[in-house]
């Protein structure tokens, strides 16, 4: 009885066995290489697949995803031999993963190695400068070689990327002097432009300034002697239209010998008036105007006796002609005492001139009285 349990024990765990065996699980994006005593057999696909047990064996996992592999910094010798370091990055992705097993016995290794030889040969035909500026170039001619050579591996290479290059110490220093230099040169460059336009620009405002302001000042004139004109002519008109008015006034109101003899003795004392007067003339007409004011019927020679003419008298305010009545009694016994008035004070006027005229010019004559009338304005009533 206990050998029995012992033959079927040993059964079931071979059955179990043979079921692990035979009973193979693969991840998504992943294959299986199966061989079959030592040969290639088939591929698994990802899923549930089924072996025969003790035969068949899964050797390899190939990941089918794309992979990326960072080398580390390679020293490189560019055209002017300076040594640089260079550190890369490839993309690449198994496409068929029986030759990727079989081809090659470590693609990772095999794909590091190659982008180095690539890298240093790429680099060797290119100077510092080049090196430093044509990344994009570098990257696609490195990409094209690994690609076509790892096409036989069942790999394709997306993708190559240079993560940093690294000029020696002294390299940098130099370069980092030389982009000084630069930049200063094209600061200075720059602030001298924009002193330039500064100045254009400044001299260009001044040249529009000034001549605005000579066109202002033009036409500022030109403006100033209009209106003066303009005053001119509204001033002779406005004196012309007075001269008009009073000369017209006198007419209208048909002055006489005794009126006009009257305002001309008028103002003897007004000449007569004033500290700085040392010396009075009397003209020679004054003895024809006390002539022409003791008799009704004498004249003065050059004064008409009578206004002649039809002379129409200035509107007033209101738009009424003031009325002018000579004849009235009481107007000419007024008018004569003032004419008697005036005579009197004319020739108080005339003694006192004469008086202190005689210490102050001894040796002078009195000048001749004048023959001719001085002219005399109109009188304004």
């Amino acid at each position: 009885m206990t050998a029995f349990l012992v033959v079927l024990a040993l059964v079931a765990l071979l059955v179990i066995v043979t079921l692990i065996k035979s009973v193979r699980v693969v991840q998504q994006q992943t294959v299986g290489i199966v061989e079959r005593f030592g040969k290639f057999k088939t591929g698994l696909q990802p899923g549930l697949n089924l072996l025969t047990p003790f035969v068949d064996k899964v050797r390899y996992t190939i990941d089918m995803r794309e992979q990326v592999v960072a080398f580390p910094p390679q020293g490189v010798i560019t055209e002017d031999n300076l040594m640089v370091s260079i550190d890369s990055v490839i993309y690449f992705q198994v496409n068929d993963p029986v030759r990727a097993t079989y081809e090659i016995s470590n693609y990772i290794q095999a794909i590091e190695q190659l982008t180095m030889t690539t890298l240093r040969n790429i680099i060797g035909g290119m100077d510092l400068e080049q090196t430093l500026t044509s990344r994009e170039e570098i990257n696609e001619k490195l990409r094209y070689v690994l690609d076509e050579a790892t096409g036989k591996w069942g790999i394709r290479v997306n993708r190559v990327e240079l993560r940093s290059i690294d000029p020696p110490p002294s390299i940098q220093d130099s370069m980092e002097k030389q982009m000084r230099a630069d930049r200063d040169k094209r600061a200075a460059i720059l602030t001298a432009e924009g002193m330039r336009q500064s100045a254009v620009l400044s001299a260009e405002g001044q040249k529009q300034s000034a001549i605005l302001t000579a066109e202002g000042d033009k036409q500022s004139r030109i403006l100033r002697a209009e209106a003066e004109r303009q005053a001119r002519i509204l001033k002779a008109q406005g004196e012309a239209q007075a001269i008009t008015t009073v000369f017209n006034a006198i007419h209208a109101g048909k002055p006489d010998q005794g009126l006009l003899a009257y305002q001309y003795l008028q103002m003897l004392p007004s000449i007569a008036q004033g500290d700085a007067n040392k010396l009075w003339i009397v003209p020679s007409e004054i003895g024809d105007a006390l002539k022409g004011l003791g008799s009704a019927v004498g004249q003065v020679a050059g004064i008409a006796q009578q206004a002649e003419g039809n002379w129409e008298a200035p509107q007033l305010d209101n738009g009424q002609v003031p009325e002018i009545d000579s004849a009235a009694p009481a107007a000419v016994a007024e008018a004569d005492n003032a004419v008697r008035e005036a005579i009197a004070a004319a020739e108080s006027a005339a003694v006192s001139s004469r008086s202190q005229a005689a210490p102050s010019t001894p040796s002078m004559p009195p000048p001749a009285p004048s023959q001719e009338p001085p002219a005399q304005e109109p009188p304004q009533r």
